[in-house]
């Protein structure tokens, strides 16, 4: 598929099913068994068995083989499986790659899933440890002597050059922060659930690393989700309205790095989620001006702006007030920052919430909604429509 035409997939397939655990700090099970109760939520909430799965898609990060997690469930024959590398980058290419197989005939029931025990087990937040060389280390070797050892310290360099190139100060992050815990604040599964912040509150918090504060960082969750993905013509015999996969997409912009993209030509930008948008616009037909509900990936606020200005929805240096305006209703779930970190995962499911018409903060009349995956890596997003 070419970046620079529309691709065929739009349309083919849907999301028939949705599933999670409880979001907390301390699971108190293993990393498979929350896969395995997530991905038997999702078959139950679409009206399927695990015999009716041909297929699996999760995080090249998950600690959970396709194999083991079908024994696990129950499931039969794999005719195809699959897993996506980058993070928190592979939340929406999961479901693309499962739309792939659908369309291609390869499956026809797939479950993308991503579980782990990230708070009490490995903490992604504690930056780079310990790993085999590989050559993505190589790039990380330019930045670590200086410091730069953390997630939230790689971000801090593209968040300072940010504000210096539209004369900005870090109080303009907290508009995000403080929509995504509004969110989350009446939504009985956030963690942050009855919980919401003021930007006083985000001015108030401690520094992670400048301009960071506490409040810009997304938190650390254990559970797990899952999503089944079928035919647009299988979706519409089962349990839930399908939210149909309009369009799909992954990018990686020049330069790309891991989070450490920092000899590109411009800082104040996130070129691998352009690529994602061109596509995704390309194939749904939409535009900024269609989209009813946004999904943004939120694990630091700045790179939240930042998307709004590479999908178009405003000018370059212009989302903060765009953020503060509520001109568009955002991760309404609570987000990364406000309902769970699940990388993601928990991000689509709100998508696809919404286009069923059932989320606990229930857009009217929402009919397409965009979700993104993780940004400063190679990234990835879909269109997510109501049926017909």
């Amino acid at each position: 598929m070419s970046a620079r035409v529309r691709d065929s997939l739009g349309g083919r397939a849907a999301i028939a099913g949705i599933g999670a655990t409880e979001f907390s700090k301390d699971s108190g099970r293993s990393e498979l068994r929350l896969a395995v109760e997530a991905v038997r939520a999702a078959l139950d909430d679409a009206g399927l068995a695990p015999a009716d799965v041909d297929g699996l898609v999760t995080f090249t990060m998950d600690t959970s083989p396709e194999i083991t997690v079908a024994q696990a469930c129950g499931m039969g024959e794999l005719s195809f499986f699959s897993r996506v590398h980058y993070g928190g980058g592979a939340a929406c290419a999961t479901v693309q790659q499962a739309a792939l197989a659908v369309a291609a005939g390869v499956a026809e029931v797939v479950v993308c899933y991503r579980a782990f025990n990230e708070r009490s087990g490995r903490r992604f937040g504690a930056g780079v440890r310990h790993r085999e060389p590989s050559a993505e280390g190589v790039a990380l070797g330019w930045a670590l002597p200086f410091g730069l050892l953390t997630p939230a310290s790689w971000v801090a360099m593209a968040a300072r050059r940010y504000l210096h190139a539209h004369g900005l100060t870090p109080e303009v992050f907290g508009h995000v922060a403080v929509v995504d815990r509004k969110y989350a604040a009446t939504n009985p599964a956030a963690w942050f659930h009855g919980r919401p912040i003021t930007l006083a509150d985000h001015a108030a918090s401690r520094w992670i690393a400048e301009p960071l504060r506490l409040l810009d960082c997304c938190q650390e969750t254990d559970g797990g989700q899952a999503l089944v993905v079928t035919s647009l013509e299988r979706a519409r015999e089962l349990r839930r309205p399908p939210a149909v996969i309009a369009a799909a997409a992954q990018g990686s912009g020049r330069a790309q790095e891991q989070m450490t993209s920092f000899y590109r030509d411009d800082l104040t930008g996130l070129p691998e989620m352009g690529v994602v948008a061109r596509q995704l616009w390309r194939t749904s037909g939409c535009g900024p001006a269609d989209i009813d509900v946004g999904i943004l990936y939120d694990h630091f606020t700045p790179f939240v702006l930042m998307q709004l200005e590479e999908f178009g929805f405003c000018g370059r240096g212009e989302a903060p007030d765009f953020v503060a305006a509520e001109r568009l209703p955002l991760n309404t779930h609570g987000g990364q920052l406000g309902e769970a970190y699940l990388h993601g995962m928990n991000g689509v499911a709100e998508a696809v919430r919404q286009v069923r018409g059932t989320s606990v903060n229930q857009v009217p009349g929402a009919s397409r909604v965009l979700v993104t995956a993780g940004t400063g890596v190679p990234t990835s997003g879909l269109v997510l429509a109501a049926d017909g």
